[in-house]
């Protein structure tokens, strides 16, 4: 089941959620204003504390037809959900706070929605190379690889709402959750890897692995929502790439993250469906809020 998107003329909103991002974020602002309208900018902020704010309505007084700026504190998944809230376009696209989009990529994007629901850019590693050059641990669904992730990823906003958005229970691999809901659901994922985003990496050795065991937590989390998904793994192609110290280091570090979910997830599995998105949203296209 697929949908296309209402063609090139249609109003994406860029969605990013930040929490202290002030050495990145004029950045990241000034590379999604020279993106192909037309477009807005919806900006969540997680209650920063190191100027991002400031930053952000200072660029929101510039550019008040095409940012706005709003605060909801909470995980990922609250943030980009508290975005489509407020969105005003018929098609999402998110993007991270410690990242920079190409001149072309929201063109690209768009492309990718004409004859998909979903489309998903190639996210080229920034910083510590040895870092950047681990490949990600695919999981496959329906012959879709549903583990690109949301910082350069597009939905169309009918679809999102329909899916009931992020669920904002996970820790991580929320991203995950909603691509896989999306193949359940019948929709292919269209991979543009002319869509680039370059993110940056985690600056230190154990920022690094701290991210790598909250991957590995979200990764269990997705096992207690879908059930046992170790099936959907290549594990030949996921041992194969282990190749260096730091590899297997990131693979231990998200297997203890896994660990410690089976050990303490107890009474917080998450057995249930999410609570609906959709309540309290405008209807597609309607306007948000003032920031």
């Amino acid at each position: 089941m697929e949908s296309s998107a209402h063609g090139s003329s249609s109003l994406v909103s860029i969605v990013i959620t930040v929490r202290n991002e002030a050495p990145h974020i004029r950045e990241l602002l000034d590379s999604l204003l020279a993106q192909e309208p037309p477009f807005e900018i919806v900006l969540v902020d997680a209650h920063s504390r190191d100027g991002t704010r400031v930053i952000a309505e200072e660029y929101a007084r510039r550019h008040p037809d095409r940012l706005r700026v709003f605060e909801r504190s909470g995980s990922r998944g609250i943030g980009r959900n508290e975005g489509a809230r407020q969105a005003k376009g018929s098609v999402l696209a998110f993007i991270d706070g410690d990242c920079l989009a190409d001149t072309h990529w929201l063109a690209q994007l768009r492309h990718g929605l004409v004859d998909s629901a979903v489309a998903a850019g190639r996210t080229v590693a920034v910083g510590r190379s040895a870092y950047g050059n681990l490949e990600r641990v695919e999981l496959y669904q329906g012959g879709n690889d549903v583990t690109y992730p949301s910082c350069n990823l597009a939905y169309q906003r009918s679809l999102f709402l329909g899916l009931g958005g992020f669920d904002a229970r996970f820790i991580t691999a929320e991203d995950i959750d909603l691509n896989l809901r999306a193949v359940q659901a019948g929709h292919r994922i269209h991979f543009i890897p002319e869509a680039v985003v370059y993110h940056r990496m985690r600056p230190t050795l154990v920022r690094f692995l701290y991210q790598a065991f909250w991957n590995g937590y979200g990764r269990k989390q997705l096992t207690e929502k879908h059930g046992a998904l170790w099936g959907s793994y290549r594990v030949r192609r996921l041992i194969q790439g282990q190749r260096t110290v730091l590899a297997w280091a990131r693979l231990v570090a998200a297997m203890a993250g896994y660990l410690t979910r089976v050990l303490t997830g107890g009474g917080r599995r998450l057995d249930g469906p999410a609570p609906p998105l959709t309540a309290g949203l405008p209807a597609e296209g309607s306007s948000g809020g003032a920031s």
